[in-house]
C-alpha cells in the first residue's frame, strides 16, 4: 500500500502504568502483584523498542491520563495520547476518533510475539480492506486497524463482550458493511501459563 504523507499510518500501543495491583492483575495472583508489574514494564519497554520502525509513527495511548502523560516510564520522544475513561472499546473509539489523519492500528502491550512484519502485513492489509484484526486464540484480538477513509461507525464495539471468546465477533458484528481483513493469530498474557 502507497501512503501519501498526509496518510502515514498510526500504531498506537495501549499501556498503563506498571504499578502494582493495576497490571496484568491476573497474573499477579500468581506470580505477585509486583513480579507481575515488573513484567508489564519490562515486555512493554521490548516492546517499544522492537517496533519502532519509519514506516509508521509510534504512539502511545496511555492510563492513568496524567500519570501516563507526565510518566518518566516511557520514552520521552514518543507521542502520547489520553486513553480517557469507559471500557476498552470506549478507550480504543477515542483513539481512532482522536489520533492523526491516516490509518491507524491499535495493539495491546503484553503481545509478546509482535515483531515488525505482523504490523506492516496490518497496514499492507488495509490497502483493500476497511478494518484489519490480529485474532488471538481466545476469541479476541491483539491487533485492530482502521483505513478511517469512512466515518467511524456510532455502532463500533457497541456490545462488545470483553474479555471473552466472543469479543473479535462482537466487535466484527458493530461495524458492519466494513471490509475486514485478519493476519496472524498471536497470544497475549493474562495467565502463567501463558508465559
Amino acid at each position: 500500500m502507497i501512503i501519501s504523507p498526509n496518510h502515514h499510518p498510526r500504531l498506537v500501543v495501549m499501556v498503563k502504568e506498571p504499578r502494582p495491583g493495576r497490571v496484568k492483575t491476573r497474573l499477579g495472583k500468581t506470580l505477585g502483584m509486583t513480579t507481575a508489574a515488573w513484567w508489564f514494564r519490562h515486555q512493554t519497554r521490548r516492546l517499544i523498542r522492537r517496533l519502532r520502525d519509519p514506516r509508521w509513527d509510534l504512539i502511545l495511548a496511555v492510563s492513568p491520563d496524567y500519570e501516563g502523560l507526565t510518566s518518566r516510564v516511557w520514552p520521552d520522544d514518543l507521542p502520547r495520547m489520553a486513553q480517557g475513561h469507559g471500557d476498552l472499546g470506549d478507550r480504543m473509539k477515542r483513539v481512532f476518533l482522536n489520533a492523526p489523519t491516516g490509518p491507524v492500528a491499535i495493539i495491546g502491550a503484553d503481545i509478546p510475539g509482535i515483531q515488525k512484519a505482523h504490523i506492516a502485513q496490518a497496514f499492507q492489509a488495509l490497502g483493500s480492506a476497511d478494518t484489519v484484526f490480529g485474532p488471538a486464540p481466545d476469541g479476541g484480538y491483539w491487533l485492530i486497524g482502521m483505513k478511517r477513509m469512512r466515518p467511524i461507525p456510532p455502532t463500533l464495539f457497541r456490545d462488545v463482550r470483553w474479555s471473552t471468546k466472543h469479543a473479535l465477533q462482537d466487535t466484527k458484528d458493530s461495524i458492519p458493511n466494513f471490509r475486514i481483513a485478519e493476519i496472524n493469530t498471536l497470544r497475549d498474557v493474562d495467565e502463567v501459563s501463558d508465559l
